[in-house]
Formats: C-alpha cells, sequence, structure tokens
C-alpha cells in the first residue's frame, strides 16, 4: 500500500485518535485531507503504511510528532474579518454598551493563524481609543500558535481588512519582504497567544472575559463535544458577557445558560 492510500481500518485508528486528543469527529469525507496531511509524514520516517505512522504517533514515545499530527489535522482556513457583521455588532453594540473603566478582555477561542485575533485587536484600538483592553488568543495547534504570534502574511490575505485600517495597523513589505504584509508591532504587542485545549478544562489564569469568539470550530465537534467545551467557556465569561459562534453553527441541543441575542451571538445574564 502506497503512502496516498489508507485502509478504513487504518483510518478509523486515526479517526478515533484525534477525537481522543481534540475532540474532532473526522468524517469518512475527511479521509483525503488526512491522507494529504500525513502522507509527507510516513515519508519523513520512511514509513510504509499508515497504520505505521499510527503506531508511531500512539506509542507516547513520539509526543513531537504527536503534535505535529494534531497540528495537521486540526488546522483550518481563516482570514481577516471573517463573517464581518459580528466585527459590527461588536463596534455598534458591545463596544458603546460597556459600563466599566476595567479592562476589556476578548477571547479568540479557535485562533487558528491569528487573523481572527487581530482583526479584534483592530476593532478595539480604533474604538475603545484611550481604554485599556486585551485579547487573549488560543488553539490547540502549536504551530499557527507559531505563526500567529509572527504576525506577517502573503499580502493577498489582507482582502477582507477595512482600508483605513489596514493603512493604520498593517506594515507593507518591501525588497525580500514584498509581496507580504506585518500586522503593526502596537497590535501584536496588545494580543496574547496560548494553546488551549478547548475539551480540556480551561485554565483559571486566563481569567473572565467580555467577550469570546468560539467561531468555525463547533462544526467539528459532536454533541457531547459540544457541551464538553461550553461547559469550559461558560465560566470564563463574565456577567453580561458575549458569546459568539460562527454562522454555520448553533446551540440547539446543547445545554447552556446564555440567552440569545440573534442566531450565533448569546450573553451570559
Amino acid at each position: 500500500m502506497s503512502d496516498n492510500e489508507i485502509s478504513d481500518q487504518e483510518f478509523a485508528l486515526f479517526q478515533r485518535l484525534i477525537y481522543k486528543i481534540a475532540g474532532i469527529s473526522l468524517s469518512d469525507a475527511k479521509k483525503p485531507l488526512l491522507i494529504g496531511r500525513l502522507a509527507r509524514r510516513l515519508r519523513h520516517y520512511n514509513l510504509g503504511s499508515f497504520a505505521q505512522y499510527y503506531r508511531l504517533v500512539s506509542s507516547g514515545a513520539h509526543p513531537d510528532e504527536l503534535q505535529t499530527m494534531v497540528d495537521l489535522l486540526t488546522t483550518n482556513e481563516t482570514y481577516f474579518f471573517r463573517e464581518p457583521a459580528h466585527f459590527e455588532f461588536l463596534k455598534t453594540t458591545i463596544i458603546p454598551g460597556r459600563h466599566s473603566a476595567k479592562k476589556f478582555r476578548i477571547w479568540s477561542a479557535a485562533s487558528s493563524s491569528g487573523e481572527e485575533a487581530y482583526s479584534l485587536a483592530m476593532v478595539l484600538a480604533e474604538y475603545l481609543h484611550q481604554a485599556p483592553w486585551e485579547v487573549v488568543a488560543s488553539d490547540i495547534s502549536t504551530a499557527v500558535l507559531t505563526r500567529a504570534r509572527a504576525g506577517h502574511y502573503s499580502l493577498e490575505r489582507n482582502e477582507g481588512i477595512p482600508p483605513d485600517l489596514l493603512k493604520k495597523y498593517c506594515l507593507e513589505g518591501v525588497r525580500k519582504q514584498a509581496g507580504t504584509f506585518l500586522v503593526s508591532g502596537d497590535i501584536r504587542q496588545r494580543v496574547e497567544f496560548c494553546q488551549v485545549n478547548l475539551t480540556l478544562p480551561v485554565p483559571e489564569k486566563l481569567g473572565i472575559f467580555d467577550v469570546i469568539f468560539l467561531r468555525n470550530v463547533m462544526i467539528y465537534f459532536d454533541m457531547p463535544t459540544k457541551q464538553q467545551v461550553l461547559d469550559h467557556l461558560v465560566p470564563h465569561l463574565g456577567p453580561g458577557g458575549y458569546l459568539i459562534i460562527g454562522h454555520a453553527e448553533t446551540l440547539n441541543g446543547v445545554t447552556h445558560t446564555l440567552q440569545t441575542v440573534r442566531p450565533t451571538i448569546y450573553r451570559r445574564t
């Protein structure tokens, strides 16, 4: 069997493993994705089958390679100001409605390569003015967190950024960096990136947030895992705080204490 082929039995092993580690339900339709992302790891170790690679990552003897596998299977596409209605709601409803002088805190709980977190930071910098604020961004993948901290992207990825914010908070690369742009240092230093597995209890030190963005990740979880994730996150949402999920997602069937403000936007009373 070549590294472009995987048996149903082998695929089932990886389905169970990624579910155990990250709570992700990998459907049968994702088999080509798994092959495409892991085949080069088989070549790296000169392995002849996915079964051999499974034994390697599940043995406990190669934790770094297990993390690499998680990184490859959990990285999702994202972009700046994705689903712009949520950023508009933040700008026009949440920020004007705050009544406290304490630091305003937002958690981008599935931040991937950082575009969502930096989009949030640009909005806060623009509309909170001199008020204190902070963005915390987390992901299970250490690889995307490394890229996110750099804040360095190819130029075509800036399309979603409003022109005034692009000009104010991003720097276009020149010479060797041509074709790229860098999120400004003022924005990057206001975003704290950390690794968090949402299916496990959230570290207490993350604290309490005014807003939690949990977008485009719940679609990968089955109902018990959705419940588990929500149970972990809601205690970190302050009274009156907002939880925002992706437009393709719903909390229907999940037990929670949140009030529906509008589809995909919930508030803790």
